[in-house]
């Protein structure tokens, strides 16, 4: 989870409790979309859709977009903002790519829970299940990077952002196994948000951050298949 550093460059957005706010992370992934573009038509899926503000901002440039989310409130939240920004969009409630089936697209977005934590596995429920993510923060990381070559058509595109405390150097060699091309194609540093504040203890003893440390950085997996 990203400290809150400023309001993304997004469009107005409807939130039901406990959906995962827009923060530091979805603009640095709505920037590297930016970047990359969308090609008019081109097939776009983007997991753990969340508030919809990617699948929103993807549909804007001109892609055909899936948004899934595991949570029934965010799917209803991707909804309603879909049809409040006049955008026609598919948003499924699905734990990754499980309900898009054999489904391939030129694009896959991802902001995945990434921010380590005590507990093992993800939480089943409650606002942390957004961000938590295990002892190591790559328990839905990991499942990103295997799924990802068979969501991705030739010369598809996976843009996900993660923190540098869950080892970017790990998701390019899993993702470089699975036989895409991967580089870190963005990184920034951002204050110490209270979900990291409130566990600092916790991260100094698994030697993840020092005393000192006072900001997170945040990073950019460019990957595609070749």
């Amino acid at each position: 989870m990203a400290g809150e550093l400023a309001e993304p460059s997004a469009p107005f957005l409807v939130k039901l409790p406990g959906v995962y706010a827009p923060q530091c992370d979805t603009e640095l992934l709505m920037a590297a979309l930016d970047r990359e573009g969308v090609r008019p038509g081109s097939d776009v899926l983007d997991l753990g859709t969340g508030s919809g503000v990617l699948a929103l901002r993807a549909a804007q440039l001109g892609g055909s977009v899936t948004a899934v989310d595991i949570t029934r409130r965010a799917v209803a939240t991707a909804r309603l903002n879909a049809f409040l920004h006049r955008r026609r969009i598919t948003v499924r409630r699905s734990d990754l790519t499980t309900a898009v089936g054999e489904s391939s697209y030129d694009l896959v977005l991802c902001n995945p829970p990434y921010v380590p934590a005590p507990a093992l596995g993800v939480p089943t429920r409650g606002a942390s299940r957004a961000w938590d993510a295990g002892p190591d923060g790559r328990a839905v990381v990991d499942r990103v990077c295997d799924d990802a070559p068979a969501a991705l058509r030739r010369g598809g595109v996976l843009l996900m952002v993660h923190s540098g405390l869950c080892d970017p150097d790990a998701t390019l060699r899993r993702l470089s196994r699975a036989g895409l091309e991967a580089y870190v194609s963005a990184r920034a540093h951002i204050p110490l948000g209270p979900v990291l504040l409130s566990r600092m203890s916790w991260l100094r003893e698994r030697e993840l951050m020092h005393t000192d440390d006072r900001f997170e950085e945040l990073v950019v997996i460019r990957a595609e298949r070749t």
